[in-house]
């Protein structure tokens, strides 16, 4: 290209340089070009092998990423595996361990329960041992005082004789002359329960009871759903007026037509019964006819419990009870006591305290008497301090009872001592009352404590092994040592718990007592 520009430059003619400068600019121009489109072309080169290589890169980070998160994930997999074999090899080894510790503590258990069979062989032996010296000491001493006698006898005359023959024979005859009393105890004692059974039984079998019911909730029907917005009222002051009336929780949950009035006392609860009721039969649900209503449902609940201490008096043909007496006995209608109905059960106890009464040949009017007013104090108000037995003996006397009477109902929880054998009948009618099925609902709580109370009981006293209450706490079977117990004292045993039973503990019906004492001898033949 350089000697074709030189050659064209070398025209010798104007026209010819006019063209030759043309010719060279052109071809500068166009020189110019190719350099900066090699350039151009140089630079977008350079950015694509820059590109690629950067991608090139970007693969191989990747690729080693992933390398290095396979690396590591077979790492972490060899490590688990590695754990769980040393985790198995410990759990092996940990078993192993369990084993040999077992088989160690089963040999000296073993060993242990030889040695105590050796040590008690050998306390039998040395007992054994012990009694035959004994009797052969007894031996001699007999036969040198038979021989004693031999020879005073033949010194004596016949008086002496007889009297001396006399104190032998009633020596011999002591323990047989125990045995007959302990006898003659065991069969009085016997036929005086069983004539107790008959009187009972008799008296039980004569009266029917009624069985307790649910206490401490009321439902009352409602005509219509709407009644149940009628009674909250706006914004509920209907039934905060209700409530504050009467002392008593009105419920309205999603029930059909039904309303809950709770509370635990049964009194306020039927008030709240009667008020409510009457209020929907009439309609007009505001706070003013609230307390109408509630105010008139107080006064027929005071005549419902009059007519009922009357019913109760004239259904047990009382006669000469104080009016006030008469009113306050109609409460005992809405009290419960255990679920059971408390003017209910006092008449309950009235019938039972007669018959018996009847049957051992007393007054069957004064034992029912004291029998029906015994749960007086329960409906006297409550701002009077002491228990219900004094507080209703206090009462029944200001207003003319009998001394009679007025012990029966102060004793009859035996916080006094009865007076008479009346006190004692009302004792036991009220309980045959209480304890029959389906009288009371007693809590599973004092039900497990009334056992474990009569089982340490038992447990105290020494000599006791075991103790176990059964039967709902109506017997209670006690195993002794025979080591430290014999015959004699198992028997006193038995008497001493009954006498602490009695002294130290309240419980419904009677509790059997049954001492056991059993020796066991095991030999094992090799």
């Amino acid at each position: 290209m350089t000697s074709a520009i030189a050659a064209v430059f070398t025209f010798p003619t104007a026209e010819s340089d006019a063209f030759n400068w043309s010719l060279s600019a052109a071809v500068l121009v166009g020189v110019g070009i190719g350099i900066v489109v090699v350039g151009i072309l140089a630079r977008q080169t350079r950015r694509t092998a820059l590109r690629q290589a950067a991608d090139l890169v970007a693969v191989a980070r990747r690729e080693a990423a992933v390398a290095a998160e396979e690396m590591k994930q077979r790492a972490e997999a060899e490590i688990q595996e590695r754990r769980a074999e040393l985790t198995r090899e410990f759990d092996r080894r940990e078993i192993e361990e369990n084993l040999r510790l077992r088989e160690i503590r089963a040999h000296e258990e073993s060993l242990a329960l030889l040695d105590f069979q050796l040590e008690q062989r050998q306390d039998r032996l040395n007992r054994e041992g012990a009694a035959i010296k004994q009797a052969r000491d007894a031996i001699r001493t007999l036969s040198r005082s038979v021989r004693e006698r031999l020879e005073g006898v033949s010194q004596m005359d016949a008086g002496e004789i007889r009297r001396q023959l006399r104190e032998e024979v009633l020596l011999e005859c002591q323990d047989e002359l125990r045995a007959l009393r302990q006898e003659t105890l065991e069969k009085s004692e016997q036929e005086m329960q069983t004539e107790a059974q008959r009187i009972l039984m008799a008296s039980m079998q004569r009266l029917a009871g009624k069985p307790s019911n649910d206490l401490t909730a009321t439902l009352v029907h409602l005509p219509s759903e709407d009644m149940k917005g009628r009674i909250i009222g706006r914004e509920g002051r209907n039934i905060k007026a209700f409530e504050s009336a009467t002392s008593v929780t009105l419920l309205i949950d999603e029930s059909p037509q039904l309303v809950l009035l709770s509370s635990f006392d049964p009194v306020r609860r039927e008030v709240a019964r009667a008020a409510l009721e009457a209020l929907v039969k009439d309609g007009r649900i505001h706070p003013a006819s609230i307390e109408e209503f509630v105010k008139r449902a107080q006064e027929d609940i005071e005549g419902v419990t009059t007519r009922a201490g009357e019913e109760a008096v004239t259904r047990l043909a009382i006669n000469g009870l104080h009016p006030e007496i008469i009113r306050v006995l109609g409460r005992l209608k809405f009290r419960f006591s255990y679920n059971q109905n408390v003017l209910d059960h006092s008449i309950e106890t009235a019938f039972l305290a007669s018959m018996i009464a009847s049957e051992a040949g007393l007054d069957p009017n004064i034992a029912k008497r004291a029998a029906l007013l015994h749960d007086i104090g329960k409906a006297v108000s409550s701002e009077l301090e002491g228990s219900h037995a004094s507080i209703g003996a206090d009462f029944i006397k200001r207003h003319g009872e009998t001394p009679i009477v007025v012990n029966a109902v102060a004793a009859h929880h035996e916080e006094v001592r009865p007076e008479t054998v009346y006190a004692g009948l009302v004792i036991l009618a009220d309980t045959v009352s209480a304890t029959r099925p389906g009288a009371r609902a007693d809590s599973m709580t004092n039900y497990v404590e009334r056992l474990d109370r009569l089982e340490k009981l038992a447990l105290s006293l020494e000599g006791v092994q075991q103790a176990y209450a059964i039967q709902a706490g109506r017997e209670i079977r006690v195993v002794v040592s025979p080591q430290h117990v014999n015959d004699d004292s198992a028997r006193e045993l038995a008497r001493e718990l009954r006498r602490r039973i009695e002294a130290e503990l309240q419980y419904p019906s009677t509790i059997k007592i049954t001492v056991i004492r059993e020796s066991r001898f095991t030999e094992t033949a090799t």
